[in-house]
């Protein structure tokens, strides 16, 4: 029997000594890895909503890198909490055979981080399965929080920024 090697591979994460915070997405869409970018569809509010409320301003940057040197000059990493998946598209209810990246490592790593963010259901789904021994853990807070995906069209950006704004301060 041959073993094929999955058609999604996720991003390393973007994330240094300072960060407390991780916001973790399931597995970056098309648009993103063809770009090899977070969030890079054009209609994902993440990075509007990020801009907004680490600076107040509605200027997204334009350089990516720019974008994650924002993030983390506010200690928030990011992640996904797939690290590999089979998946046909972009939407979360597609993605199967995956397997999670490995967070005890990052953890050890990076022990200044205090509050894991699930950007959306899926994100923390498959945390919580592959990752049950750090949901023990007292020195961790977890939060879901609705997801900035176009998929997610019932949450405005208005409802995104009151209801993220409550875990990410400037």
């Amino acid at each position: 029997m041959t073993q094929t090697k999955p058609n999604c591979i996720g991003f390393p994460p973007s994330i240094n000594k300072d960060c407390t915070h991780l916001i973790l997405g399931s597995m970056p869409g098309i648009s993103s890895l063809q770009a090899q970018q977070y969030y890079a569809h054009p209609q994902n509010r993440f990075w509007p909503m990020m801009t907004r409320l680490l600076t107040d301003q509605d200027k997204v940057p334009t350089d990516y890198h720019d974008r994650l040197n924002l993030l983390l000059r506010h200690h928030i990493a990011l992640w996904d909490s797939i690290d590999t998946c089979e998946r046909s598209g972009s939407l979360d209810s597609a993605i199967h055979d995956e397997q999670g990246n490995d967070f005890s490592q990052l953890l050890d790593h990076y022990p200044s981080i205090h509050t894991i963010c699930f950007n959306g259901a899926k994100s923390c789904q498959t945390f919580k399965r592959y990752n049950k021994p750090l949901l023990a853990r007292s020195d961790l807070c977890f939060v879901p929080l609705p997801s900035t995906s176009p998929a997610n069209a019932r949450w405005r950006l208005p409802q995104l920024l009151e209801v993220w704004g409550k875990v990410i301060h400037p």
